[in-house]
Formats: C-alpha cells, sequence, structure tokens
C-alpha cells in the first residue's frame, strides 16, 4: 500500500530535490571523455555531504540483495543500462553514460537520473536520449488525481513505442518516500484507466529506461543490468509529487507544476 505524504513532507523533499538536482547536473556536465565514473562518484559523495544530505544508494539492500551498494552514483555505461557500479575505466567519446543518483534529507529521500552523450555519438543515440527523456516527461504529465498508474505506463510506452525503440524489461519506477523504494510500481507500460487510481499526496519515481534493441536485460553478478542484445540504452528519472494543482517535479532546480 502506498503512503500519503503530507504538504509539509512534499516540501521537505522538495528541497532534497533541489539540492540534488544542483549535483545531478554538475556531474553530468563533468562527465567528459577522459574522466573516470569512480572519481564522478567521489565528488557525489562530498557534494551530498556537503549539502547537509546522506548519500541515499550507499550501503543500499534492495530486495534480495545479499549485500549493500557499495557506491553513492549508479553510473552505467552503452549496453548497461542501471545499477552500474562506477569504474576506473575512463568514458570515452561516443558513450552514452546514465548517471543514477539518491540523497536523503531530513529523513526522505529523492532519485533523479539523466543520459548523457559524451562528445560525438550516432545519431540513432541522440535520438534514444531525446525520446527516453520526453518519455518522461509525457508519463510526468499524467502524475494528477483521478488519472491512473496504466495512463502514466501507457503514455511512456507510445511515446517509445513509436520512435521505433523498446521498453526496457522487469525494471519499474516506484514510489519513494522514507524509503528509497516504496510502492507502488510504475511501470513504463500500460493501458489507459487501468491500475491504480493516483491521489494527492503521492510521491513517485518516473523513470523510462529505453533501449535501441530489444527490451531483454542481464542481471549481472554484480546487481547491474545489461542490455541481452548489447544495444545501446537511455535512462532518466524524476521524482515527482501528485499535488491538487498537478503533476509537481521536485528533482529540479526550480521545482516546477506540469498544469
Amino acid at each position: 500500500m502506498f503512503i500519503l505524504k503530507t504538504e509539509k513532507e512534499i516540501e521537505i523533499m522538495a528541497e532534497a530535490g533541489r539540492r540534488l538536482a544542483v549535483i545531478l547536473d554538475f556531474l553530468a556536465k563533468s562527465a567528459k571523455p577522459g574522466v573516470k565514473p569512480a572519481d564522478l562518484d567521489k565528488t557525489a559523495l562530498k557534494m551530498i555531504k556537503d549539502a547537509g544530505c546522506q548519500p541515499a544508494f550507499l550501503g543500499y539492500k534492495s530486495r534480495g540483495s545479499k549485500k549493500g551498494y557499495p557506491a553513492t552514483t549508479c553510473i552505467s555505461v552503452n549496453e548497461n543500462v542501471v545499477h552500474g557500479i562506477p569504474s576506473n575505466i575512463p568514458i570515452k567519446d561516443g558513450d552514452v553514460v546514465k548517471i543514477d543518483i539518491g540523497l536523503v534529507h531530513k529523513g526522505f529521500c529523492v532519485d533523479h537520473a539523466v543520459t548523457v552523450g559524451i562528445g560525438e555519438i550516432r545519431p540513432i543515440d541522440e535520438k534514444l536520449i531525446e525520446i527516453t527523456r520526453k518519455a518522461m516527461e509525457l508519463g510526468t504529465e499524467e502524475a494528477r488525481p483521478g488519472n491512473t498508474l496504466g495512463d502514466i505506463g501507457f503514455a511512456i510506452e507510445q511515446c517509445v513505442k513509436s520512435a521505433g525503440f523498446s521498453i526496457v524489461e522487469k525494471l519499474t519506477g516506484h514510489g519513494i518516500g522514507r524509503e528509497l523504494h516504496e510502492d507502488p510500481h510504475v511501470y513504463n507500460f500500460g493501458k489507459r484507466g487501468e491500475g491504480e487510481k493516483l491521489v494527492a499526496g503521492m510521491v513517485i519515481a518516473i523513470e523510462p529506461m529505453v533501449a535501441v534493441g530489444s527490451g531483454k536485460v542481464i542481471q549481472n553478478g554484480d546487481d547491474s543490468f545489461t542490455m541481452a542484445d548489447g544495444s545501446m540504452s537511455a535512462h532518466f528519472e524524476n521524482t515527482v509529487a501528485i499535488t491538487e494543482n498537478g503533476p509537481r517535479v521536485l528533482t529540479e532546480i526550480f521545482n516546477s507544476f506540469l498544469v
């Protein structure tokens, strides 16, 4: 069962989201050829602590995991779509890099991800990034009272499939609040009017994950996920509050309502 947040709690999460958005924006701009993901991760940890917050990912145990996650960020490159442990392999020109990060502020979590094309990337990869971001935005527009989770999934799925890409299988968005992952699952596919009804006070992470090829994934030994066919992938994520005034994107430097 999902946990509704009060207006005061949403304001705390909005402040957390502003802080996180500043940090992720800096990391995305710092991702350049020759830079090591592990160094970006160290920067992220310092920035979170300097902001008076705690990393949400470091030490986090997801369901079924035997050990805590060893880093502050997930940095996944090319066919690796999510949960990539930041490595010492330098980023290179042409890479498609996903940076996923969360923090905790006054007991509440926020979660945010972007995909960055490094240097000169292929036109199809530029389109992949553009469509994945657009899918997130279209899904977010559906996150308003009276709609359903199926409306969010439908908007995302139609955007992705109409562009000739695939929804990554088995991976979803989620509720978020005092815990990093709460109910409900927020699927990147669905039918209009189906699924749980959305009500004011819900806060969810909307995060389409999209591939150029098949949507099938392989879970690696370190719990990261790789596209089974080796195709390129992209990932965007925002933490979004459902309010009486419409969806409020919390993980933006200037929190915005979509009307």
